[in-house]
């Protein structure tokens, strides 16, 4: 049997891993966990809601491994399940989650005015990426936070090398004239 990891390609995992090669689902969760990371965390904004839904939508990959129609984009596939997943667990966080009165006084007490500062940056930041396309906050998050080259950002997304850099190019752009120099400046500072 050869080597999983960098040598076989998607498609070939998947077949094994849908022949009941554990090995093989194996390789496929190690090589798209970091972007499937990125995207959770982006829509979630804490690891450890990244975290869980990360690993809620890889069982739910493994469940449904027969439903993926194009096992060569099979990255594009997991994606897509970590946004749904991501998309369902934030409504959810909304209706049920509410921060306890003495956690925030404590940060008010701690610093109130950083605090505040910083919260404001958060909002601004979140509904600017808001605005992007999908593809556009795709790429501006695995490019820039997760540091992945243009060719990878192509491969996982499915779009050429000049596509990922001209949405990147767009996406900054756009992200700079929403959110100011003041604000990126500030926020840097904070």
């Amino acid at each position: 049997m050869p080597p999983l990891e960098g040598s076989a390609d998607d498609a070939a995992l998947v077949a094994r891993a849908r022949r009941g090669e554990a090995a093989a689902f194996e390789a496929l969760v190690r090589r798209h966990y970091r972007p499937a990371f990125a995207t959770a965390m982006a829509l979630t904004g804490t690891r450890e809601d990244a975290e869980d839904i990360c690993q809620d939508a890889f069982i739910k990959a493994l469940e449904r491994l027969e439903d993926c129609r194009q096992p060569e984009r099979v990255g594009a596939w997991l994606l897509q399940i970590v946004r749904n997943r991501a998309h369902n667990h934030r409504a959810w966080r909304k209706v049920r989650e509410t921060e306890p009165i003495e956690e925030r006084d404590a940060a008010v007490e701690h610093d109130p005015h950083r605090a505040m500062r910083r919260d404001e940056l958060r909002r601004k930041l979140e509904s600017a990426l808001g605005t992007l396309t999908e593809l556009q906050r795709q790429v501006v998050l695995l490019h820039d936070l997760e540091g992945m080259a243009h060719k990878e950002v192509a491969e996982l997304l499915d779009i050429s090398d000049v596509s990922s850099r001209q949405h990147l190019f767009v996406a900054r752009r756009l992200l700079r004239e929403r959110l100011g120099t003041s604000t990126i400046e500030e926020y840097a500072h904070d």
